[in-house]
């Protein structure tokens, strides 16, 4: 808590006229944020309101949400996307960085030192920690798609589409069938959905409209030219990049929903095995900040000898796309608003992504993770902890972990 505390106290927090003292001022604030917000997006939605809003008061209430908005709607991780935003309008592009990285660095830093002692530690302690973190898996996945459902699929056309969607990936078995899944559900969601509510301009829809279409020209130039490259070089660095971009590139709903687009990419090429995808995700769950960074875990262990290089290219390639889009989409912000037909395949898109999490929630979290009537009942514990007494995630993965310990013991 010293390290917070220091971090509190920080005078670079402070409002300061000078360019590089506002960057340094959100990059403290952002590493603070980072090191203590535990509880998935929706819960750093809560703490950067009362960060940026109510104490340093770098956006009024009605701008921060339309913020949050506007992420919402686009593929990527919303509670980092909100912050890069947030950097931006305080201190322009070296502010965006600032407070991405804070935010990030802590957890993709933890989770990078569990890619090296997964390598190291072996034994029948280390296999029943790795069991807990898989069961724990199971409950977070859990909870996170009944408030999506809850959230997302209001009427019995969109519980339609997510229940065709679940259908669909669960009978065929591919990781292609994702993207005509989410296609399908576009077209869809334009002919039977009703369009999302568009909020009002975010306070950066003023930024050049040039660096918009200069993000969207990145965005499409790595979406495009990245698997070319990987086709020429594959298992090589760029190949792990080209996985993790187009991952965060068509990911909608959140952190939750990048694991069957990851673990589609990942295992079945040989990347990962289910053993180490189940164990980076149970281990996310304990540690603060965002969920996207388990790609450090997964692009350590990828790479031979876990290398930070492999962490740091998996970390930056899932993040990128969804920081491109949220640039270019707080610029454009006024037209995108008034295209129904946008608003109204978004409905659809955000019905399928309940349905991918449903599928990954049996396969490979519930196929991976419980092997008895034991595990079950572990799980629904867990599930209850998160769901009715509305523990963090970290209770969760004490409780399974501790529970695997136990049964091991005994």
């Amino acid at each position: 808590m010293s390290a917070v505390r220091t971090l509190q106290e920080c005078p670079l927090n402070q409002p300061r006229e000078g360019g590089c003292g506002r960057t340094l001022g959100v990059l403290c604030t952002a590493l603070q944020l980072g090191l203590t917000s535990f509880g998935g997006p929706i819960a750093h939605l809560g703490y950067f309101e009362r960060a940026y809003v109510r104490q340093r008061r770098w956006l009024t209430p009605e701008h921060y949400a339309t913020l949050v908005a506007l992420c919402q709607i686009l593929p990527g991780p919303t509670s980092s996307q909100v912050g890069f935003l947030v950097g931006l309008h305080r201190a322009g592009w070296p502010g965006a960085l600032a407070a991405w990285l804070g935010f990030t660095l802590p957890s993709a830093l933890l989770l990078y030192a569990g890619a090296l002692l997964a390598a190291r530690v072996q034994g029948p302690v280390a296999l029943a920690l790795v069991h807990g973190l898989k069961l724990a898996a199971v409950a977070v996945v859990a909870q996170a798609l009944w408030t999506m459902a809850v959230r997302l699929c209001t009427d019995a056309t969109t519980r339609l589409i997510a229940l065709s969607a679940a259908a669909l990936l669960l009978l065929s078995g591919s990781a292609r069938a994702q993207l005509l899944v989410l296609a399908a559900a576009g077209i869809a969601g334009i002919g039977l959905c009703r369009p999302v509510t568009p909020a009002a301009a975010p306070p950066a829809a003023s930024r050049p409209r040039r660096s918009a279409w200069l993000a969207l020209a990145v965005f499409a130039l790595l979406l495009l030219g990245l698997p070319l490259l990987s086709w020429r070089w594959p298992h090589s660095g760029l190949a792990l990049a080209e996985v993790f971009y187009r991952a965060g590139a068509l990911v909608f709903g959140g952190g939750h929903v990048v694991l069957p687009l990851l673990r589609a990419a990942l295992v079945p090429p040989g990347w990962l095995s289910d053993d180490d995808f189940l164990t980076g995700y149970g281990l996310a769950q304990a540690v603060p900040g965002p969920l996207f960074a388990v790609a450090a875990y997964f692009g350590a262990v990828a790479v031979p000898a876990a290398t930070a290089a492999g962490a740091a290219i998996a970390v930056v390639f899932l993040f990128l796309p969804g920081l491109l889009l949220a640039a270019a989409g707080v610029a454009l912000w006024s037209r995108l608003a008034r295209r129904r037909a946008a608003g109204a395949a978004i409905t659809g898109i955000n019905a399928a992504v309940v349905g991918i999490l449903a599928a990954a929630l049996y396969d490979p979290v519930w196929v991976g993770a419980v092997r008895s009537g034991a595990d079950v009942a572990v799980a629904a514990a867990a599930l209850v902890l998160l769901q009715v007494v509305r523990a963090p995630p970290l209770a969760a993965v004490t409780l399974c972990a501790g529970c695997s310990l136990l049964r091991l013991i005994a």
